[in-house]
């Protein structure tokens, strides 16, 4: 996979040399080592290729978007890196859960803090094993 960058010229996907290797299965089935989140990353970078709205502006609102939904952690993880590399901080997080608040309600913006404190941990997790050398988790 190679690095994707949005319109402004951010990477929002992480460069890979390797490339995935094709496995083919009887009866038609198809995997790869290309890892579902990379996957995810991809599409995010793609969206955010395709928008007009500045990233961190655009990542901003797919946090929004995100806890509206009450997506689960996965989802968070998905977009972290380019949340990161979009500049925004907690403190850009929660101004975002206190906008929405009155629209998603409290549960969802209570439910989303928990979904992206485990999404955190699950990148700590993934970086872990990586670092060790055990491959894709996802």
């Amino acid at each position: 996979m190679s690095p994707v960058t949005g319109h402004d010229g951010l990477l929002v996907s992480p460069a890979r040399a390797v490339r995935p290797r094709i496995r083919y299965y009887p009866g038609g089935s198809v995997a790869s080592d290309t890892s579902v989140l990379d996957t995810l990353v991809d599409l995010t970078a793609v969206s955010i290729d395709h928008s007009s709205l500045p990233t961190r502006e655009f990542m901003l609102v797919r946090l929004a978007a995100l806890i509206a939904v009450d997506a689960p952690p996965a989802s968070y993880l998905a977009n972290a890196d380019a949340t990161e590399k979009s500049g925004i901080t907690a403190d850009d997080i929660q101004e975002v859960m206190i906008a929405i608040a009155p629209v998603v309600g409290t549960a969802r913006v209570v439910s989303a803090a928990g979904k992206i404190l485990r999404a955190m941990g699950l990148a700590i997790a993934v970086g872990d094993a990586e670092l060790a050398g055990d491959g894709d988790m996802l």
